[in-house]
Formats: structure tokens, sequence, C-alpha cells
């Protein structure tokens, strides 16, 4: 049993040029769901901790904690990806995922919502590791930007979708229903993923996996700006639904609807943007659009500005993730693109996951409106930190 998992098709062409071959748009059907289930989950899940007598700092850390948890578990999720295979780690992944969120709606106190997000943060640690490097597997490599654009909104669309349907769900049904319905949705991702004809295990690459190596040294530059980056998603997905409660504006559906069609719009033109132009081309427009963003919500005095902050949040993370995604991964070998993921992605868990911890903090003792105040110097950190980066590169260069 255990081989026939490990056992893999020959890797699908991807020299010829396209991009939306039949194992790509089944990579982006699973990656769809997973997310959509994932999504239902986020604006929800602070509403169950308050449900069972949590308070906001309490979940901070039950929605701080997962990300932990997926952040420890990526380097060996990277890891295994050379050695075992794409297949063998992004169904376990998502066996894990589809198991913990179905757990959910049997949990009756804070401890063992605790345990399981842990677990659910292994899943998913293992599940997006692998899918990201499946993707860019079955990209060509002239158009990682364009291809890995394609893929991201795969995982926009259901977060078009996935808040607002949570919040509507919950609103008729029990949250076990809602947290089923969310495991069903993973056990679909799970069924389509089987079909992948999924990148052989290079045997060359397995004997030189070193268990203290924890990243790609490549990947850090643009993991390190994703890191101050994906801070800001800690207050947004885990306090705004409760902010927007407490200054009594409606429409928090909408902002999640606006920012994931603001997203999509991205895909459009960015990754291409990216193969042709780089990433000084959409870096910092990108971050300066958050960054306003950010001051939006931090002011927030009525729904139109909410509506026009999660405008300007999507596109300017939907310019940037895409091109941070595929500058990781270029400059890593082929045989270490598992781990060049699995950096990208511990950092964008780092990144949350501090955020929805420290934001529980400075929410309970300064209010909810400095959390976008203090996510918003997060993003000039990161704009700074480019500028440094970009700098180093051009004093290294040869005159």
């Amino acid at each position: 049993m255990g081989n026939s998992l490990i056992k893999e098709a020959p890797r699908q062409n991807v020299s010829s040029g396209k991009i939306w071959t039949r194992d790509f748009i089944l990579i982006c059907l699973s990656n769809f769901f997973v997310f959509l289930g994932f999504q239902m989950t986020l604006p929800t899940l602070p509403l169950f901790v308050e449900k069972l007598g949590g308070n906001d700092q309490l979940i901070g850390v039950v929605v701080g904690i997962f990300t932990f948890s997926a952040l420890l578990i990526r380097p060996s999720a990277g890891h295994a990806l050379e050695s075992k295979g794409r297949r063998f780690v992004f169904l376990t992944g998502l066996g894990i995922f589809v198991f913990s969120v179905g757990s959910f709606g049997f949990v009756k106190s804070l401890l063992f919502l605790f345990i399981m997000r842990i677990i659910q943060g292994l899943g998913w640690g293992y599940s997006t590791t692998a899918s990201g490097t499946i993707a860019t597997d079955l990209i060509p490599a002239d158009k990682r930007g364009e291809g890995m654009g394609y893929y991201g909104l795969s995982g926009n669309i259901a977060l078009a979708f996935g808040p607002s349907l949570g919040l509507a769900l919950v609103g008729i049904i029990s949250f076990t229903q809602l947290f089923l319905i969310c495991s069903v949705l993973g056990l679909l991702a799970l069924l389509l993923s089987s079909k992948i004809r999924y990148k052989q295990v290079e045997a060359k690459a397995a004997p030189t996996v070193n268990k203290w190596d924890f990243y790609e040294k490549s990947a850090l530059p643009p993991s390190l700006l994703l890191f101050f980056i994906t801070v800001t998603f800690g207050g947004i997905a885990t306090f705004l639904p409760l902010f927007t409660a407490q200054r009594g504006i409606e429409g928090i559906q909408w902002y999640f609807l606006l920012y994931a069609a603001a997203l999509m719009l991205t895909r459009t033109f960015a990754g291409k943007l990216y193969d042709s132009k780089g990433h000084q081309a959409v870096f910092i427009p990108g971050t300066l659009l958050i960054l306003i963003s950010m001051l939006l919500l931090s002011w927030l005095p009525n729904s139109a500005i909410l509506y026009t902050a999660a405008v300007f949040y999507g596109l300017g993370f939907g310019t940037v993730q895409p091109a941070l995604q595929a500058w990781s991964v270029k400059g890593s070998p082929p045989n270490r693109r598992g781990m060049a993921n699995a950096t990208f992605f511990s950092f964008f868990d780092l990144g949350v996951g501090i955020g929805a911890i420290a934001f529980g903090q400075i929410g309970h003792w300064l209010g909810y409106s400095s959390i976008y105040m203090v996510a918003a110097i997060s993003v000039l950190c990161s704009i700074i930190l480019y500028l440094f980066i970009l700098m180093k590169s051009r004093v290294r260069k040869p005159a």
C-alpha cells in the first residue's frame, strides 16, 4: 500500500509552452476546493471560539497556533517532496486536513480545539507546500509568473466566496454542519489530486537530504519580504469581522468579495508583468496599495472606506504574492523547488501566526484600530527591506 502511494507516473512534458494542461487544471481545481473549505472557516472560527467562551487573546492564539504548526512541518514537507514524492506529501496533507476540519464540529472545549488546530496546521503545511511545488513543476519556466498567477487565482476564487459563504451558513446551520461541509470540500480536493500525473522522484536527489536543512537560501529574500506583508493577514482574517461589528459597520461579506475580485483582476496582468519586467515592476506599487489599505482600515469611518480598503488590498496583494513566489523558485535548483516553496510558505505562515497572536494582544490593550496602524508599519518595513535588497544586488553587479 505504501509503495503504491509513493509510485508516480512520468511527469507531463512542460516544455511545450502550454500552461493549461490536464494536470495543471486538476491541481487548480484541487487547490480551489481545499481553499474554499479553509476560507469558510476563517471568519467563522473566531465566532466559534467566542461561543466556547474565548476572548480576543484566545482567538489570536487559536488562529496563530495553526500557522505555527504549519510552519514547523514545512521543512519536513520540503524534504519529503524530493525524497518520497509529490503524490505522497500532497495526499497525506489533504487527508490530515479533512480529518481535522471535520473534527471541529465535535469540539466542546477550547483545549480540544487548540489541539485539533495544531493537527490541521500539520496537514495544511504538507498540502500547500506540495500543491505550490506541483504547480511549479507543471508550468513552463518562461511563463512561471503568469502560471503561478493563474494557479493563485484558484485560491482567490475560493476566497471570493468562502468567507461570505461561511458567514451566511453559520447563520442558518450549526457549527457542526458547517465544519463537516468544509471537510467534504477537502475530500473533493483529495479525490481530484489523486488523478494528477506527478513528477517522478529523482533517486539521486534523495540521499542528499539533510535533516538539519530547514530552508532554501535563494528563496530567503522574497520570503522575508512576504513575512512583513502577511503579518497584515492576521489582523484582517481574525479581527476585521469583530472590528466592523464593534463600529456598527455593515458589509463585512462584501469586503471579502471585493478583495477577492480585485485579486482576480490582478491575475490577468501581474504575472505577465513579472515575467517581462521582473519584480521591480510590481513590488513597490503593490506594497504601497497594501499600505494605504491598512491606513484606511485603521481609520474606518464607514462601509465605503471598508470597501475601498478591500479593493486596494486585493490589488496590492494579488500583484505582489505571485511575483514573490515565482522569484523564490526562480533561483533554486530543480531538485530544491520543494524546499524553496517550503521556505516561501514558512515565512507566509510565520507572518500570519505572529500577526494573529500579536494583534490579539494589541487589540486587547489598545483597541482594534491600532491593529491596522501596526500592520501598516509592518508593510513599510517590507518596502524598506526591498529597497535594501535591490541596492545590495546592484552593488554586487560588475560595472
